[in-house]
């Protein structure tokens, strides 16, 4: 604390030093208090569902943003969600909450890495200032503005060619249901405007059209039209859908669409910018010898070398300004990015890089910063670099909160949060609260695993063959061949960027017998959960169905069993118009999902409701036997143990999606395993738990290949193989193969450092 200067009147202002949270019972939390110093680093620890988010996210930062959302007025807020109080008796000092987390960045074709860090806008006035021909303003420079934007792809940099022949079929009429496009069936309401708009006979086969019909069936403008006695806008079918789906990102239409969409448009280049997005006049603007587009195509740290040589005072602050946010980007490890990469194509641990990056250039403090594991996606090399920017902004005063599990994280924290004992029904409490070396000497499970160190090898596994992969050249790949031995556990390491993901799932993924569990979101209903996602609520049905002789649809929420009132959801989710929607616990069913009826029937004293309500632990030694028990020790084995059978499954993290993906695909026969960066979410003292999955999977004939960061799993591996030297265009070769104990001995590259740096705290390990 600074000392208070003589002159200096003490006011009660200078008490706010912490948030106060009292008799917190959000999720599992069993009546938590807890102080969080203000102006401080604080790291949040605990196994997997231990109630850290529920106190970080779903206390802290959810009344934050429900007590700014109440500043505003009443009209203003009918537009807001809203946010229920989490279960709190007292919640003190807080200030306003930005959380920074992992989500993917807008499903938005027009948004780029440049756009979303405003370092475009920067460089568009940098520009449209020292740039020759001299063009006009920064609007030129701009594919978001029609000033700016190339008039043949309006400034989308593709153009697509829709292939009409994949929306209908020339061979019948309107009415024998020519239109194959979803949403277009016979009867439907866009296909009655069509049918009824009287451009054409829709008893006509498409064939027989004459010119002017067929301009008017795909391509007309929009125009009122009199369907009936209704006034309708009538569109051509092309036309409509370039204005509906093809405008939209890829990523952000649903699935049955974007299905179609991949089957009926093809993407290209567009031939008069040549991907750019800009008008010609753009492009002629110059600043040494470079232009805009060009600039944008860089890789970042190639960027920020010709902007810190360009000196002008015309424009010297913007270019500090350019500068500093480049140079921030190349600090935190995205320096092989570029300007013009779509924000919608960067991971999650990526997006949230680019966030705290624009964070940091903010001239706000007194904020509360939540980080929900930062360090997803970085190679140790780069969580030094994510620790000096987490640093930084507490350095600004501000209070930093991080949901972590990584050692060198905790390491700077200031102050140190343990929950536990357990997860679900096992944790929810404090275990320690206090400095780092406290944690170290409090005996806590995060405390004892601290300094654990996993070893290397003694023996490494022999190969039983390989598979090659030859010439490897997707995105940075220069040309990589190699080869990735069968029967063994293969760690493919290097910093972000570097090509890993490009080489495992742009080259080995798509091979027969190959299966992949990653951490993207599993397509489902909020009527999924862990029970109907596995296949476990079929012999859960069966068993209370022969308990009590009765048919097994009336144990499904999504069968005959289900609540009506909020037909198997428990929640009711109200529609208020223009305000955002509202989801209430079913008054009905009380949040059970069935009919009373249903929980009359018992299996061993429990009902459907209970046996949902139960973890997949507790549910392991419900069921003893049979096709359930299998199932769910196939859960436990993967560190699920914590998770609830009834959670929707989008409240899952990725790291949760991942090995839920896992344990399904364990009951496959599959001969080799594909897992991206499986110690996502998990505590220290499950990692040992995860090595010894790997084991088994391995020992039972597998071949496992393994993405990954941590220097545990790195040491436990039978085979490395070491992506670099960089990231971007730095990267793309293969620097080392072997085992890891021959990249610890002579090994010469980033990760040789650090894994030695690692094993050497064992002795000679």
């Amino acid at each position: 604390m600074t000392s208070v200067e003589p002159d200096q009147q003490s006011t009660a202002a200078d008490g706010h030093t912490v948030i106060e949270v009292r008799g917190a019972r959000e999720n599992n939390l069993r009546n938590v208090d807890v102080d969080l110093p203000k102006r401080r680093l604080t790291v949040f620890t605990g196994v997997s569902g231990s109630g850290k988010s529920s106190l970080v996210f779903g206390t802290v930062a959810a009344e934050s943003q429900r007590l700014i959302n109440e500043t505003y007025t009443a009209f203003i807020q009918s537009f807001m969600p809203s946010l229920g109080r989490p279960d709190v008796d007292k919640l003190h000092n807080l200030s306003a909450a930005i959380v920074v987390d992992q989500e993917r960045m807008g499903a938005n074709s027009r948004s780029t890495v440049g756009t979303a860090t405003d370092a475009y806008t920067m460089l568009r006035i940098i520009f449209s200032r020292l740039g020759t021909p001299h063009i006009g303003t920064s609007g030129a420079f701009s594919f978001n503005v029609p000033e700016g934007m190339c008039p043949h792809c309006e400034g989308l940099g593709q153009v697509s060619e829709i292939d009409v022949d994949r929306l209908v079929d020339r061979d019948k009429s309107l009415n024998e249901g020519a239109i194959v496009v979803p949403g277009y069936a016979v009867d439907s309401w866009p296909w009655s405007v069509m049918a009824g708009s009287g451009f054409y006979d829709p008893d006509r086969r498409l064939g027989d059209f004459t010119d002017q019909e067929w301009d008017d069936f795909l391509h007309k403008a929009p125009v009122k039209v009199r369907v009936g006695s209704n006034n309708l806008t009538y569109e051509g079918l092309v036309a409509k859908l370039r204005r509906t789906w093809l405008v939209k990102d890829r990523e952000a239409l649903q699935p049955h669409i974007r299905a179609f969409v991949d089957r009926a448009v093809v993407f290209t280049r567009c031939p008069e910018c040549e991907g750019t997005r800009l008008t010609r006049a753009a492009l002629s603007s110059r600043i040494d010898g470079v232009n805009i587009a060009e600039c944008s195509a860089m890789q970042i740290s190639d960027l920020a070398a010709f902007i810190r040589a360009i000196d002008d005072p015309a424009v010297g602050p913007l270019l500090d300004s350019l500068r500093h946010l480049l140079e921030s980007l190349v600090e935190i490890g995205l320096g092989y990015l570029s300007l013009d990469r779509p924000a919608s194509t960067l991971s999650g641990g990526e997006a949230q890089r680019v966030k705290m990056v624009r964070h940091l250039g903010s001239s706000l403090t007194d904020v509360t910063y939540i980080f929900d594991e930062p360090t997803i996606g970085l190679h140790p090399h780069d969580i030094q670099r994510m620790n000096e920017l987490l640093l930084l902004l507490r350095d600004k005063g501000n209070t930093v909160l991080v949901v972590e599990h990584k050692p060198e994280v905790i390491a700077i924290a200031d102050h140190v949060v343990d929950l536990g004992p357990g997860a679900g029904e096992n944790g929810g409490e404090i275990c320690f609260s206090g400095d780092v070396a406290g944690l170290r000497a409090s005996g806590t499970l995060t405390g004892r695993h601290l300094e654990h160190r996993a070893r290397l090898r003694e023996r490494v596994r022999s190969p039983r063959g390989q598979l090659s992969i030859k010439d490897a050249d997707l995105h940075n790949l220069k040309d990589v061949s190699v080869d990735i031995p069968v029967g063994v556990l293969t760690v493919v390491t290097g910093v972000a960027g570097s090509g890993k993901s490009s080489l495992i799932h742009g080259h080995l993924a798509d091979r027969e017998g190959v299966v992949v569990a990653d951490q993207s979101p599993i397509r489902g209903s909020r009527r999924s959960n862990p029970a109907t996602y596995t296949g476990l609520l079929n012999p859960i049905r069966t068993a209370f169905a022969k308990a009590n002789g009765v048919k097994a649809a009336l144990f499904s929420a999504n069968s005959e069993g289900a609540c009506p009132h909020c037909n198997g959801i428990g929640l009711v989710y109200t529609d208020l118009a223009m305000m955002a929607g509202v989801a209430s616990r079913c008054e009905r069913c009380e949040g059970k999902r069935f009919t009373p009826e249903v929980l009359t029937h018992l299996l061993r004293g429990k009902n459907i409701s209970e046996v949902l309500g139960m973890s997949v632990a507790e549910a392991y030694d419900f069921f003893p036997t049979g096709q359930a028990h299998t199932i769910l020790a196939r859960l436990a084995d993967v560190g699920l143990g914590y998770l609830r059978l009834g959670q929707p499954l989008n409240t899952l993290s990725g790291g949760e999606r991942q090995r839920l993906k896992l344990a399904i695909h364990m009951a496959e026969k599959s001969s080799t395993y594909i897992l991206d960066e499986p110690t996502t979410g998990l505590h220290m003292a499950d990692v040992d738990k995860l090595l010894a999955l790997l084991d088994r999977m391995v020992d039972e004939g597998n071949t496992v290949v393994v993405i990954e960061h941590h220097q545990a799993v790195m040491a436990h591996a039978d085979w490395l193989i070491d992506l670099g030297p960089g990231g971007g265009h730095d990267g793309g070769r293969v620097v080392f193969t072997g085992t890891p104990a021959e990249l610890v001995a002579s090994g010469e590259t980033l990760t040789a450092r650090h894994l030695r740096a690692y094993v050497g705290q064992e002795g000679d390990g």
